[in-house]
């Protein structure tokens, strides 16, 4: 009986070291407002173009935008110092589908972004509608590793103390 405690216990210990933290590496984003948009991108992209503090921009993002082309926009995302936001534009078919300002919405130099996670107020730019950005990680798949391994514990624990 002692040495199943032991071993109970070693293994639960064992798990936990195991999980660390769980760092999201892909990030949804949701648009929502007079213009609604959804695409995932990485939490530290890289750009493929960027100018030290005014912004960055990624080329060719596929995801949900309603009056591009081929749903694969040009994404720019300015510093706080340009008023913040983003841009989005269908290369396409050389259309603005939405400029926004408002906060910045990631930390770190132009050239090596992070994005922030939460929601963030946007405003049009020279204009009047109004957005709401809603940054959020996707889970790893390590992360539901370790919720199967913990209800798994918590099934076993509850039947021995039934037995």
């Amino acid at each position: 009986m002692k040495l199943q405690q032991l071993l109970g216990k070693t293994a639960a210990a064992a798990l936990l070291l195991w999980a660390g933290v769980a760092n999201a590496a892909l990030y949804n984003f949701s648009l929502s407002g007079d213009y609604s948009a959804s695409w995932q991108l990485d939490s530290n992209p890289v750009p493929n173009a960027s100018g030290a503090g005014s912004g960055f921009i990624l080329w060719d993002v596929s995801g949900h935008f309603p009056g591009s082309v081929f749903d694969a926009v040009d994404l720019t995302f300015f510093n706080g110092a340009n008023g913040g936001g983003l841009e989005i534009n269908d290369f396409y078919s050389l259309t603005t589908l939405i400029s926004t300002e408002g906060g910045q919405l990631y930390t770190g130099t132009e050239s090596a972004p992070v994005f922030k996670l939460g929601s963030f107020a946007l405003s049009e730019y020279q204009g009047s509608g109004t957005y709401t950005l809603t940054v959020t990680a996707v889970p790893e798949p390590a992360t539901y590793g370790m919720l199967l391994g913990g209800l798994a514990l918590v099934g076993v624990a509850a039947r021995r103390r039934k037995a």
